[in-house]
């Protein structure tokens, strides 16, 4: 899996249990996933179809640095899936644990925002 971004979860996106609210690390995973879509297919235009269900493994608290890696696992006509993950990085040993995953679909749009092929 490829890097793709890192975000630090700061005091504003604790939920109501001390732990990153949910939302925050949905939308993590959704901008993660539009960077790599848009990179994939060479255009900024994509828009997120599908988002497959995500798994809360372990919580992220104030400070922690959570890695957003992803991989393209399809590339259709109009579409294509990635595989996402997050990792909560520990700074004394460097090491990651995995904080949740998901699939992704998005869609190359044009400028109407309907589908347009990735390959022409």
């Amino acid at each position: 899996m490829e890097l793709i971004s890192t975000n630090i979860c700061k005091t504003g996106d604790i939920g109501v249990n001390d732990n990153l609210f949910g939302g925050t690390m949905l939308a993590w995973l959704d901008v993660a996933g539009g960077i790599m879509a848009s990179c994939a297919v060479k255009s900024n235009n994509v828009i997120t179809l599908k988002m497959d269900e995500v798994l809360f493994k372990k919580p992220v608290k104030v400070k922690d640095l959570v890695r957003i890696y992803g991989e393209v696992t399809h590339i259709g006509k109009t579409s294509l899936s990635l595989n996402l993950e997050a990792r909560r990085v520990n700074h004394v040993n460097k090491s990651e644990d995995l904080v949740c995953s998901t699939s992704m679909i998005y869609v190359r749009i044009d400028k109407d925002g309907n589908p347009k092929a990735i390959r022409e």
